[in-house]
């Protein structure tokens, strides 16, 4: 580490507390506390405590936040030549480079989430500024051939005000990778932050005010769902809504903007199988495998959940991946140990139960399946890296999002019976796929229900891969160009020339 990261770290352990974090919500241009006053806490999850307060939004500042973004949309950001906004993002970018140790810290503290995890998300921000400052003067329409006499073309123009819920789990990158092409679009942005993880979202927005983006373009409101973020999304003053999150709430974010026919994208859950056969490159699958469920404590939307294993070489892969999980460390994110906590007490008991009712059921606990106590891991959210094979392909912990550390295993003989379990959930959000043989992979790579697929490298790509699910993993496409077509609508233009 340098020597400012390791001083951020150390005054981060030492005092449990980071000084000078944001104090209200970002708010046309200044932070400001909540009108009703009302103020929540935030907790480090490696020990379990409060390390910090933040203000509690409500409908009030809600309305506040939009009405900023409106007049900021009426003002000179839609009219800025594109090229202006580009530069504008492009020294965001650099700015998040600048500050990335500070926010890093702040990440992992908030989150839970390694350090390195951490430092790579804020690279992946300033990269996804980056990429879409690019994009902002490239936004061309077409030219439609209608004859001699008439002239077609089409133009895109930005949504206008654009609302954006942001989850716990990827704080920064998840607020990076909607608020950029929604910026470079020409939109004005306000943001919901989840509860748990406030702080890099205003953070993020008071960098891009230092950059130059006027007055009320970015607006951030901290505080609850039921209390900031469902406000946000009946809004009749919001024109597209971005939603990352569960199942569940996803659909109350859908009927919350029917009335208003508010345009959405939905990034909801998965449950991502990853299909080794025993042609793979068996060290390639292994580090796949423990990158794709234990990052982030497998707190992932398109986490690889479910190892889908040929039958004959099930066993000498699981021997292997089981010594190399039981060989994970646990810790205080800040210290970067194998694996981190899980972000909070309500998501451990969740961990918990899911996997003491699928071993009740007669699941095989191969390794995990317990919380991780004894030390300081007593203090915090921890749970240990689990594996565990259920006796039926329709077993809960197989079919259900458990959002942690766990993998389950299945197993299959025949090329036709791994796509049949790697379709076999209501989720399409990822699927990844180990082998040797260029047909096989991309067979499965055409059949599997999914919207992205890795190819012998899970989690490959970056920002300039569009990202998003099929089925109840949700619709719409974010990151890439595709990500970008989100904030703009079309309009055609055809005119009389002659005659």
């Amino acid at each position: 580490m340098s020597a400012s990261l390791d001083a951020l770290v150390q005054e981060a352990l030492t005092t449990g507390r980071i000084a000078n974090l944001p104090n209200g919500h970002f708010i046309d241009g200044r932070f400001q506390p909540s009108q009703s006053g009302a103020r929540m806490e935030s907790f480090d999850p490696g020990r379990g405590i409060a390390f910090a307060d933040f203000a509690a939004g409500d409908a009030a500042d809600i309305d506040a936040a939009v009405e900023a973004g409106r007049r900021a949309l009426r003002g000179r950001w839609r009219d800025l030549k594109p090229a202006e906004r580009g530069r504008i993002l492009q020294r965001a970018a650099a700015l998040i480079g600048e500050n990335a140790e500070r926010l890093a810290v702040v990440e992992s503290l908030d989150s839970g989430k390694k350090l390195v995890e951490a430092l790579g998300d804020v690279r992946g921000a300033a990269r996804t500024f980056e990429y879409y400052a690019g994009a902002c003067d490239k936004l061309q329409g077409d030219t439609m051939p209608l004859g001699r006499n008439h002239f077609g073309m089409t133009v895109h123009e930005p949504v206008g005000v654009t609302a954006h819920i942001i989850p716990w789990n990827y704080p920064i990158s998840t607020t990076a990778r909607g608020l950029a092409p929604a910026l470079a679009a020409g939109c004005a942005v306000v943001a919901k932050p989840a509860e748990q993880t406030p702080f890099t979202a205003l953070m993020l927005a008071d960098i891009l005010h230092q950059a130059g983006l006027p007055d009320g373009v970015c607006n951030v409101v901290s505080g609850t769902g039921r209390e900031a973020g469902a406000p946000l999304v009946a809004h009749p003053g919001i024109d597209q809504i971005t939603f990352t999150g569960s199942v569940a709430t996803g659909i109350g974010v859908m009927q919350a903007a029917a009335p208003n026919v508010t345009r959405l994208v939905l990034e909801l859950g998965g449950k991502s199988p990853v299909v080794v056969f025993a042609d793979c490159d068996i060290e390639a699958a292994l580090s796949g495998m423990m990158e794709a469920i234990y990052e982030n404590a497998g707190q992932i939307c398109s986490a690889g959940s479910r190892l889908v294993i040929e039958k004959s070489f099930s066993g000498t892969f699981l021997a292997r991946l089981t010594e190399r999980v039981r060989a994970l460390t646990l810790g205080h994110g800040l210290t970067n140990p194998g694996m981190g906590p899980v972000n909070s007490a309500v998501q451990l008991a969740k961990i918990e139960g899911m996997v003491a009712a699928a071993v009740k059921r007669g699941a095989i606990l191969h390794t995990g399946g317990a919380r991780a106590e004894g030390g300081e891991l007593g203090q915090g959210w921890f749970y240990q890296p689990t594996i565990v094979e259920p006796s039926l392909s329709s077993d809960a912990i197989v079919q259900e999002e458990v959002f942690g550390p766990v993998l389950t295993v299945q197993a299959f003989e025949t090329e036709e019976e791994a796509l049949a379990l790697a379709n076999g959930t209501r989720f399409g959000l990822v699927a990844g796929i180990y082998t040797a043989d260029f047909g096989r992979a991309h067979r499965l790579a055409r059949d599997i229900d999914a919207g992205q697929v890795f190819i012998n490298d899970y989690f490959a790509g970056g920002i300039e891969m569009p990202f998003g699910g099929n089925r109840k993993s949700g619709f719409g496409r974010e990151k890439g160009l595709d990500g970008l077509k989100n904030y703009t609508r079309v309009k055609s233009i055809a005119a009389r020339i002659s005659g």
